[in-house]
């Protein structure tokens, strides 16, 4: 027994699973704070939640074992918190309130589709804490491609499909045949047809179209130097 035991180094070692019971783990380490197991052979997650089993357990070192390989580094941390909810430091790294809460939500969706005969336990209490939760829609922050807008010069009026990857100067070259009017000779507004703003002077030639947040149905406006 190891009735004042504060930390326990088993780092680089073969230990493979933790076999003891709840009972023997509460009774041998009643003191126990931390607990290094970096780089030892645990491969399965209920050696993980046997840790919650140390009463006083709050230090979790955690790295290089073979249970870990196939996550993503985010992906472990949000999977250790979640089925570690004593553990107030883990790899060297405080556990915040709200990142906590942010990986237990993380590992029920990580679960959603799982049958329920391989969920594991903490699964089950982590929903009835926040319910079952939908997952989190897949939002694409890159520029859009393209967009269809409409060129006014003078009377003229066209629709105009362009990419929003060039630059004005580009749009400029593709607008020569549009209107008629050389790269040199046009002045470029931009109008924002969900804005109360008015025209945008697209003056710089090197600053690309997608930064205007360009979307469909805007419009492009263009003026001759000369007028």
């Amino acid at each position: 027994m190891f009735p004042c035991l504060d930390t326990l180094v088993m780092a680089n070692n073969n230990l493979s699973s933790i076999q003891d019971s709840k009972d023997i783990l509460q009774r041998l380490f009643p003191k126990l704070r931390s607990i290094n197991l970096h780089n030892s052979g645990l491969n399965q997650w209920e050696d993980i939640e046997k840790l919650n089993f140390f009463p006083r357990l709050e230090e979790v070192r955690l790295q290089g074992i073979p249970l870990l390989q196939a996550y993503t580094n985010a992906e472990r941390r949000s999977l250790m918190i979640a089925q570690l909810p004593s553990v107030s430091l883990l790899n060297g790294s405080a556990v915040s309130d709200s990142e906590r809460e942010d990986a237990e939500r993380f590992f029920i969706r990580y679960y959603l589709d799982y049958p329920e005969e391989e969920l594991p336990y903490r699964y089950h209490s982590l929903v009835n804490k926040y319910g079952k939760l939908e997952p989190l829609a897949e939002i694409d922050l890159r520029p859009r491609c393209r967009a269809q807008v409409e060129v006014h010069c003078e009377e003229k009026v066209e629709q105009l499909s362009i990419r929003l990857d060039q630059t004005v100067a580009e749009l400029k070259k593709q607008l020569t045949t549009v209107v008629q009017l050389s790269t040199n000779s046009m002045r470029l507004y931009y109008i924002d047809k969900g804005s109360a703003f008015g025209p945008e002077e697209m003056k710089y030639n090197t600053r690309a179209l997608h930064s205007y947040s360009i979307q469909d149905g805007d419009e492009i406006l263009v003026v001759s130097k000369t007028k």
